[in-house]
């Protein structure tokens, strides 16, 4: 049983990376309706609410959590679908979105980091080794004829910094014994709040133009913020904030991909050899999973025979 929860935790990181790679794709053609950054940030989180809600009741689960409950859940989504995405987007006035993605790919290293400092978890040899190789291979997307900008630098790692917290209190609140759609809508309630506000605040609402973008903007809310970022969560929850942190990087990849066939974009062999170098970070978390998984067996087959 414990097997098949860490194989489906695997499964919706992965699956989660993956959406989240192909972003760029949809959001091209928001933008080209009137759309900012900041704005389709807003619209991914408010307009996947109703969706959530409706989810939520298909699925029996209780809205009617107790109030000491919500704020912890409404933090963890202002820090991870709010703070996070609006320090990287504002990274992009500075610089170059690929190079700024590099930066906030650091957070694995922070993930470990964080975890190993305020939470005392252990840091295991394969773990350390995945998130090195994870580490290696993103900085290999990174184009040395970029420029670069201080400001967009620190807003960049920054915003890794943020993700980071946020995977940690994921994966060490857990879902405080709400429905994985309850979590979700009470975190991206939280997010499109604040958000909002931002954004009314500085001027940057932009919202669609016509029904074509509103369309493609729902469409791009059911994907993101009720596929990718439920799937992550459930995954954190699954197999920890390590482990989920490493296979996120699936997420640079998947663009790389889309850049090429889509965008007609060049990959470089420096690229490719990053891609496998975070492929075999993926490698080894799994080959020591399933080594743990092998002396939890043997333990309990000794125990079993000794009683």
């Amino acid at each position: 049983m414990q097997n098949k929860g860490i194989f489906k935790g695997y499964i919706f990181i992965v699956i989660s990376a993956v959406i989240y790679g192909c972003m760029p794709l949809m959001a091209k053609y928001i933008y080209a309706d009137g759309v900012n950054a900041m704005t389709l940030v807003v619209l991914r989180n408010a307009l996947s609410l109703p969706f959530l809600f409706l989810l939520g009741l298909l699925g029996k689960q209780r809205f009617g959590v107790s109030p000491k409950k919500i704020p912890p859940v409404v933090i963890i989504g202002i820090i991870g679908c709010a703070l996070a995405p609006f320090l990287l987007f504002s990274s992009y006035r500075y610089m170059n979105s690929g190079t700024a993605t590099v930066f906030h790919f650091v957070y694995p290293a922070i993930v470990l980091l964080l975890e190993w400092i305020l939470l005392k978890g252990r840091i295991k040899g394969g773990s350390l080794g995945a998130i090195l190789l994870c580490v290696a291979g993103i900085a290999l997307f990174y184009n040395p004829g970029e420029p670069l900008s201080l400001t967009g630098s620190i807003l960049a790692l920054t915003s890794g910094l943020a993700f980071a917290v946020y995977v940690v209190l994921l994966g060490k609140h857990g879902r405080g014994g709400m429905g994985v759609y309850v979590f979700s809508f009470y975190a991206a309630a939280g997010a499109s709040a604040l958000l909002l506000a931002i954004c009314l605040a500085g001027g940057m609402l932009a919202l669609p133009r016509s029904l074509f973008g509103w369309v493609l903007s729902v469409i791009f809310a059911l994907l993101v913020n009720v596929g990718a970022v439920v799937l992550f969560q459930s995954g954190t929850f699954l197999i920890g904030g390590q482990k989920a942190s490493i296979l996120s990087t699936f997420e640079p990849i998947t663009s790389l991909v889309v850049g090429m066939i889509v965008f007609d974009e060049t990959v470089t062999w420096l690229s490719v050899v990053g891609a496998i170098l975070v492929l075999a970070a993926s490698v080894v978390i799994a080959v020591q999973d399933g080594r743990e998984q092998k002396k939890m067996k043997e333990t309990k087959a000794v125990k079993g025979k000794v009683e």
